[in-house]
Formats: C-alpha cells, structure tokens, sequence
C-alpha cells in the first residue's frame, strides 16, 4: 500500500486524502481536529505530526525539480552532444573511443533513451557516465593505467599525423612544377626576338624622323617622328612585360606573372593613345589655325621612303609570327589576333601597322602641301596620324583590359576537354566548369567531376588478394579488428581516388598543354 501511495499516480489523491480528510494511511493515525477548523490548521498538524505526510511534500518537490532539470538538458543537448556526452550520460561511441572499452564491456550496463541532437533522428541509446568510468577501471584495473592507455593513444596519433604530413609533402614535391619552364619563352626566343627587333628599328627611325623634322620643320614629320618615339618606349614596356612573365612563380603569385604581358600591353596602349595620338592631333590643330611657311621636304620624303621598309620589315615579322602561334592554337588568324593570345607581338604587328599607314599618309600630304605650296595638308596629315594611332591605341586597350579581367576560352576547347574527361572510365559525369585564359597561353580549367565508385573500387580490389582478404574476415574474432581491416582499406581506396585524379590531371595536361592549371573537385 505505502508503494500504491508514493507512486506519481497516486500522489494527488493522497494529498487530498490527507488535507480533506486529516489522514495517514501510511500509520493509520486519525485526525481528531473538530470539523469546524479550518484547512490551512488541518494541513500545519497534519505536517507537524505525520513523518509519512512530509515525506509526500518532500517527493513532490524533488518531480518538481527533476522535470526542470530535464527540461534544462533538453536545451543543452544539441551542444554537449557534440562532444559525445549530456550531462551524466555518454554515447557507446564515445565511450569505447574515450575509456577503451569494447561493445561487450557495455553490455551489462545501465542504458536509457536521449532526445537525438538532430530534430529528423530518432533517440539515441546513451550510458550513464558514472558506469562507464567505474567499468573502465575494473577492465583497466586503476586510473594509472588509463591514463598511460590514453597517452599511449594520443603518441600514436600524432606520429599517424606526422606520417601523413611528411607522405602529403613528399607527393606535392613529386608534383612540383618544373622551375625552367616558361610558357612562351623569354626575350631570346619567340615573340622577344619579335620585339627586341622592334625597338632597334623603332629607335633608329626616331633618329632619322628627328633629324627630318628638325630639318623641314613638317607637322606630318612632327607626328611621324612622335610616333616613332611613342613605339620605341611603348615596345621597351612590352620588352619588360615579357622578362617578368617568364619569372616563375612564389608564394605571393602562385599563378605565376603570365599576365604582365597583358599589363605591358595595357600601358603601351595608353601610351600611344596619350603621347602619339593626343600629341598628333594637337600638333595638326595648331598647324591649321597657326601656319608655318614650309620648307623642303627633300630630305623628309627619303627618310620616309627608309622608315616605310623597315616598318614593313617589323611588319611582316610580327604577321609570320602571330600566324605561327594561331596555327599551334587551331584559330583563325584574325581571331587570334582579335582574342590578343600573344599580347606582345599583337601591340608590334598594330603599331608596325599604324606605322605604315602613317608613313603612306605622312608622305602623300607632304607631297600635296609641296605641290600647292600651302602648310593646310601637312596640318591635315599630322592629324589623320593621330586618328589611325588612336584607332589602334583603343583596339590595344580594349582587348588587353577584356583579358586581364579573366575572359573565357573558347566554348570548342571547352566541350573537347569535357568530353575527353567523361570518357574516362572513372568519371560518371563534369560539372561546373570554367576555363579560363590566364594569358602567355596559359589555361586554368577547373571543373566538379562525379566519380564512380564501383569502377574505383574494383579497380582497388583487382589489385587484391580477395582469397587472402577473405580468409582475413574469417579470422576476425572482434569488432576492434574489423574496425582496423575496413581503416587500412578504406585509407588505401582514398589514396588511389588521389592517385586517379593525378593520372587524370596528367593525362590532361599531356595533351593539353596550354592547360597548366588543373583543379579538379569531387562531388
């Protein structure tokens, strides 16, 4: 009976058995108190003389204080469940993992129901912490041996760590890019022989084109010899761009300096619009609202006639070369020379272009204001100069700043690359990708690649003995041992899935050699 009385159930009842009638069924003791006194006088006697009533208040009170403390852990499980434990309890888990305990240690202990940390899983079975700490030391035998247990764990962990940092150091040392590779050579070869050229031809025109203006004081020549000047300092930039772009690359660019080349052409195009075509026009506009008488122009059209053959020479070296390199990438010339693939040389073939046209025009407006012996054509000239270098100083401009700000490779190379990666045979499919210019004739192509696992596998397992595998499994006579078996092969099946993105990085960048960064991430 007192069982029935101290049960949750019951608890009401009995307080209004005890308040309402003033009496204990735990000793049987009436109350005589006359009906006419009150309850609060009925309830403070009752109190005062019945241990069994007071140990019914004092009941209430701890449910009272255990519903809010569970209430408290209910708020407080998604953090410490993080770390394995809420409170008093711990999961099996944690608890083999923490106290080195196998699942038949825990078997014959206290489990109990927890709210799961995630709203979508159901409860989780926990342990009560204070069982598992004394069963620790009962198969452990002290707190000594625990803890030399644990710091023995702990030195195994970390030398584990430090072998997979000195094996992840010695791989990315065998990947290491080459340190004598340049991705189009330096100023001794390829488009540096193009543009020393430019500049001793360039500059020995602006000493001849000096000395003719100096000599028939010609507005044309003035913008001739302007222009001559703009291309020697503009081809010097280019000159610098193509020395740094070689350097390799350190851990401030990991990219590497391919695209100085595209910045020296930047400059170079905000020189010849700033010096060559600003300088020419105003040149021309003074000419014609404040003329000056001329003089012979003899000598001038001689000079010309040597600048126009060695503009055409630099010309044509500049062609022969941008051909070559729109023939290695597979574009037309035109839009190899549009997409400015070989920054440097294209400045070249357009001031050497420019060149020519200003010469021609130099020379026809000249030979006009000779005829007519008016100073008008000669203004004339010097502005349509400054109008082609203009022209060709916005063209320069435009596709080197498109450039630098990381245009795309074209759509064809893209679909080729993608294709040649879905076939292989460990790629179920290629997500996500970009290809991207990095100029120099560098390619950074990144892409999210779903890898088959099955194909990965059997391609682990082929390189097995499945019979001594087997034979393995057959032996195991604990979960500490299977655990140790599926760590080693399943540690072995993520180091090849690292090898077979290498292989297919490699294979990649063999037959693509433009691409030169290739970052490759699983889905």
């Amino acid at each position: 009976m007192s069982r029935w009385l101290f049960s949750s159930r019951s608890l009401r009842l009995v307080s209004v058995v005890v308040f309402e009638r003033g009496i204990c069924f735990h000793c049987l003791r009436g109350n005589v108190l006359p009906i006419s006194c009150n309850r609060g006088l009925r309830s403070n006697w009752i109190q005062s003389n019945c241990f069994h009533s007071q140990i019914l208040a004092l009941q209430k009170t701890e449910e009272k204080k255990t519903r809010l403390s569970l209430a408290n852990e209910g708020t407080a499980s998604g953090l410490s469940s993080k770390n394995g434990m809420e409170r008093n309890f711990i999961t099996p888990v944690r608890a083999m993992n923490d106290f080195f305990l196998k699942p038949s240690d825990l078997e014959l202990l206290r489990k109990t129901r927890r709210r799961s940390p995630y709203e979508s899983e159901p409860p989780i079975t926990v342990y009560w912490l204070k069982d598992v700490e004394a069963k620790a030391l009962e198969v452990w035998g002290s707190q000594e041996a625990l803890d030399r247990e644990r710091k023995k764990k702990t030195e195994e962990l970390k030398r584990y760590q430090q072998y997979i940092f000195s094996v992840k150091r010695v791989l990315k040392d065998m990947r290491k890019e080459p340190t004598n590779w340049s991705p189009q050579g330096g100023l001794m070869e390829g488009s540096g022989k193009v543009v020393l050229t430019a500049i001793l031809i360039n500059g020995s025109n602006f000493l001849f084109k000096l000395v003719a203006w100096l000599y028939t004081g010609s507005h044309s020549m003035f913008s001739e010899c302007l222009h001559s000047l703009a291309d020697t300092a503009n081809q010097l930039i280019l000159a610098y761009g193509i020395h740094k772009s070689s350097q390799q690359s350190n851990p401030d660019h990991p990219y590497g300096y391919s695209n100085m080349r595209y910045v020296a052409s930047l400059v170079s195009g905000v020189g010849i619009f700033c010096v060559g075509a600003g300088l020419s026009v105003y040149h021309g506009i003074t000419g014609i609202f404040n003329p000056d008488p001329i003089g012979s122009f003899y000598w001038a059209f001689f000079i010309l006639g040597g600048s126009l053959v060695s503009e055409s020479a630099t010309l044509l070296m500049a062609i022969n070369s941008l051909r070559k390199g729109a023939t290695n990438a597979d574009m037309p010339f035109w839009e190899y020379v549009k997409r400015g693939q070989d920054p440097s040389v294209n400045v070249v073939l357009l001031e050497d272009l420019a060149a020519v046209v200003g010469v021609v025009v130099a020379g026809s407006c000249m030979a006009v204001a000779s005829h007519l012996d008016s100073p008008l054509p000669d203004a004339v000239g010097s502005l349509l100069i400054g109008v082609v270098l203009g022209a060709v100083a916005s063209f320069i401009i435009y596709s080197n700043s498109a450039a630098l700000v990381g245009r795309s490779i074209p759509l064809s190379s893209i679909h080729q690359i993608n294709s040649e990666l879905e076939r292989d045979l460990m790629i179920r499919a290629v997500h996500d990708v970009k290809g991207i210019d990095m100029g120099s004739g560098l390619v950074r192509y990144k892409a999210e690649v779903d890898f088959d696992g099955r194909e990965l596998t059997r391609s682990y397992l082929d390189k097995q003995d499945l019979e001594m595998m087997l034979e393995e499994v057959r032996k195991m006579k604990n979960i500490n041992e299977m655990e140790a078996f599926l760590l080693k092969h399943g540690e072995n099946i993520v180091d090849l899935l690292g090898a077979e993105i290498d292989r297919i990085e490699n294979a990649l960048r063999k037959k693509h050699p433009e691409v030169r960064h290739c970052d490759l991430e699983l889905l």
